[in-house]
C-alpha cells in the first residue's frame, strides 16, 4: 500500500503565490510519472501538470509561465510551485503518483486527499 500526503494550499489573493507539495510513502520501488489535478464542485477532475521520471513536464495550456512542476526521486516527493494566481485557479488539488510496489510489478495510481486552493480578493 502507498500513501500520499498533501500540503499547502490556503487562501491567497490574487496575484499571489502558493507552494503544493506531495510525499510518497509505503510499499514503493519506483515511481513512473507524478503529477498535480484540480477539481472544482459539479466539474471533472483536470490535469493541471505531470513530471515524468526522467524530469520532463507537462502543464495544462492556462497555467504555461505561472505553474511549475517539480520532483526529489530520492524523497519520494513532488511539488507545485503556483505564481501569479487567479481566481479561475481555485479548485481541489490533487496529486497523482504512478508506483511500482516491486521489480517487474504494473504501476498503480494513487491519489492524495486533496488540498483546497482558493484566489480570492
Amino acid at each position: 500500500q502507498v500513501l500520499l500526503v498533501e500540503s499547502g494550499g490556503g487562501l491567497v489573493q490574487p496575484g499571489g503565490s502558493l507552494r503544493l507539495s506531495c510525499a510518497a510513502s509505503g510499499s514503493i520501488f519506483s515511481i513512473d510519472v507524478v503529477g498535480w489535478y484540480r477539481q472544482v464542485p459539479g466539474k471533472q477532475r483536470d490535469l493541471v501538470a505531470t513530471i515524468n521520471s526522467a524530469g520532463r513536464p507537462t502543464y495544462l495550456d492556462s497555467v504555461k509561465g505561472r505553474f511549475t512542476i517539480s520532483r526529489d526521486n530520492a524523497k519520494n516527493t513532488h511539488d507545485l510551485q503556483m505564481n501569479s494566481l487567479e481566481p479561475e485557479d481555485t479548485a481541489v488539488y490533487y496529486c497523482h503518483a504512478a508506483v511500482r510496489s516491486g521489480r517487474g510489478m504494473s504501476s498503480r495510481n494513487y491519489w492524495g486527499q486533496g488540498t483546497q486552493v482558493t484566489v480570492s480578493s
